[in-house]
Formats: C-alpha cells, sequence, structure tokens
C-alpha cells in the first residue's frame, strides 16, 4: 500500500514540475500598444506660442499605434504592427512612430531603422545601458504577473517599466531591455507616452523575419544625435526636447 502511495506522490510532484517548467517561456511575440498623450506633451512643448493658441483644441488628447515585438533569447526584432487611423482634421503628426529595432543580445549589440522627418538612419550601437532599480510594486499585464523597476536613461532620462520573469527574454519595445525578464509595460514621462502589451503569444513563434533592417545611413547612437542637433538647432526648446524622441 505504501509503494503506490509513493508512486502517487512522485507522479504528482513531476506533473508539477513539469507545468512549472512549462511557465517559462524562452520564445514570444507581444503585441504593444503606445500611447501619446499629445494635449498634455504640445501643452509643455508650446504654450506661450501664438500658432498654439489658435490650434491647441484641435489637438488630439492621445494617440494610440500599435507595435510587435518578436524574439527569443538570443535576437528580437520591434517594429510598427496593424495601423490606427489618423484624424485628418488633426494638427499632430507623431514622431520616431516608425522605428524598427533588432536587438542581438549575445553580440550586445542593436540595429535601428530610424525615420527621422525626410532622412532615414540606421543606427548601430551597443545596447542601452539603464540604471534600474526594482521595486515591490506589482501588477498584472496580459496575463502575467509583472514587477515594477525604475531607470535612468542616457543619465538624465527617468523611465518605469513592468517585467514577467515568466518570459526568458529580457528584451522590451523600443530595444529597452536590462532586466531579469519580458518588459510588458513602460513609459517614459518626459516624452507623456506608454507602451503596454496587449496580448502575449508563446506557441509556434515564426522567427524567420527577426533580422535587421539594412537601409539608411549608418551612424552610431551619438552620431544621431548630433545629426539631430543640425537639423534642430534652430528650433529653440522644442528642438531640444525632440531630440529626446530618438535617443532610445
Amino acid at each position: 500500500m505504501i509503494k503506490p502511495i509513493i508512486l502517487s506522490l512522485l507522479i504528482v510532484v513531476s506533473t508539477k514540475k513539469v507545468v512549472a517548467q512549462e511557465r517559462f517561456f524562452p520564445t514570444i511575440k507581444v503585441e504593444f500598444e503606445k500611447t501619446i498623450s499629445v494635449r498634455q506633451l504640445m501643452k509643455e512643448q508650446q504654450e506661450g506660442n501664438s500658432w498654439y493658441e489658435q490650434i491647441k483644441d484641435r489637438i488630439p488628447v492621445t494617440m494610440v499605434n500599435y507595435y510587435n515585438f518578436i524574439g527569443d533569447t538570443s535576437k528580437s526584432i520591434f517594429q510598427p504592427g496593424k495601423e490606427v487611423p489618423i484624424d485628418p482634421r488633426s494638427f499632430y503628426q507623431a514622431v520616431a512612430d516608425k522605428n524598427i529595432v533588432f536587438t542581438d543580445y549575445k553580440r550586445g549589440v542593436s540595429i535601428s531603422q530610424k525615420p527621422v522627418f525626410e532622412e532615414t538612419f540606421l543606427v548601430e550601437d551597443s545596447l542601452l545601458k539603464i540604471k534600474w532599480k526594482l521595486t515591490s510594486d506589482l501588477r498584472t499585464i496580459a496575463g502575467y504577473d509583472c514587477r515594477k523597476a525604475v531607470g535612468i536613461l542616457n543619465d538624465s532620462v527617468a523611465i518605469f517599466a513592468f517585467y514577467s520573469d515568466e518570459l526568458l527574454v529580457n528584451g522590451g519595445p523600443e530595444g529597452i531591455q536590462g532586466l531579469p525578464g519580458m518588459i510588458l509595460g513602460m513609459g517614459i514621462p518626459r516624452l507623456h507616452t506608454t507602451w503596454f502589451a496587449t496580448k502575449v503569444e508563446v506557441n509556434d513563434i515564426n522567427l524567420n523575419k527577426v533580422i535587421p533592417a539594412t537601409k539608411g545611413k549608418k551612424v552610431t547612437r551619438s552620431g544621431l544625435i548630433k545629426s539631430l542637433e543640425v537639423i534642430s538647432k534652430d528650433w529653440g526648446t522644442y528642438g531640444s526636447k525632440l531630440v529626446v524622441n530618438f535617443i532610445i
């Protein structure tokens, strides 16, 4: 009688181990919803300008776009997803909304195609270094338990993120990474912008198209910033704030 009981216990323990292992996924596809608080952003950047006062009521409160993240523990790509109709009456045009970011986690390199007004840049550089600090705040996003982390990007830009250690890819939107799990929620207060996962897929993920873009003027991250500073040098405060949109 004892042997059957022991055998049953072993089966239960083994089953629990298999279930636990299956909860940790090395290959994923995530749909992200990017929301920009447009009216607040424009108010901060343009308040006081006569043209802004004339059109501020026609600026949308928010703007939403969708992106897809596909990858595994070695590489990933973040790129525009399903299209959202744009109100033709709107006086706001999003910037940095067509980025394609390829990340090679093993080599520690990212290759990003960034359309900037009339020119397209191909930015190849090391992965962004972010000083993360984990917190005790928890949140469920797209069905996954996540922990909040706060960090500093480029020594000056505050960022927060919610990551899940059930997803083994240490990546996130726009090439943001460096946490012990996949980032499913993220925000950059200075840009009044957030990215949150709306759907996560973990089965039958095709990685054949997880390859870097090849078209564009090749620059490093610092080279891109210098080019942007030249482009926006006559735009005053607005120009300096605009550069932040492209540094991630």
